[in-house]
């Protein structure tokens, strides 16, 4: 995925965070970091973009991001409760307003009974406000889930600053 791909909608977003005083934060796993360098492409992104973790062992979202050892352990890092516990780690851990959390299976190996490869878990948080974990099915091979749940974090971010 190129970064310019999703240009427009870091430059919505960009406008709805400035708009509204908003710093944002992400904290990503199955995409390692593309969500930081879409926001980041953009010239005057230290405006709204605070920083970002890429949390790719389930070691780095216990250390970076305070996700509880035993949550991962319970439910698996690609989960509804690990995607919420990163997204209000990446609160916790940061200077921001709003954060984005992504887990999931890009592929090709990876996937395990129940979740197959696609499978992402994307959660919202707002200071103050508890995480909202979305489950998505995304298709076609690792590039092509990596590219999707860009943009589908983006559009959960600008929903969110714009709310």
């Amino acid at each position: 995925m190129d970064v310019s791909d999703v240009e427009p909608q870091v430059l919505q977003l960009a406008e709805a965070l400035r708009a509204r005083g908003l710093r944002m934060a992400s904290a990503e796993s199955c995409t390692g970091g593309l969500i930081a360098a879409a926001c980041t492409a953009v010239a005057g992104s230290s405006d709204w973009f605070e920083r970002g973790f890429v949390t790719y062992s389930n070691e780095a979202k216990t250390e970076l991001l305070g996700v509880p050892a035993a949550l991962i352990a319970a439910h698996g890092a690609v989960s509804r409760e690990v995607a919420a516990a990163m997204a209000e780690g990446a609160l916790a851990h940061a200077r921001a307003d709003l954060a984005v959390a992504v887990t999931g299976i890009a592929g090709p190996g990876g996937a395990v009974p129940g979740k197959p490869v696609g499978t992402v878990w994307l959660a919202i948080a707002r200071r103050g406000e508890a995480a909202r974990p979305e489950l998505l099915q995304l298709g076609g091979d690792r590039r092509a889930v990596r590219a999707q749940t860009v943009v589908q974090a983006l559009q959960r971010l600008l929903q969110s600053a714009a709310a």
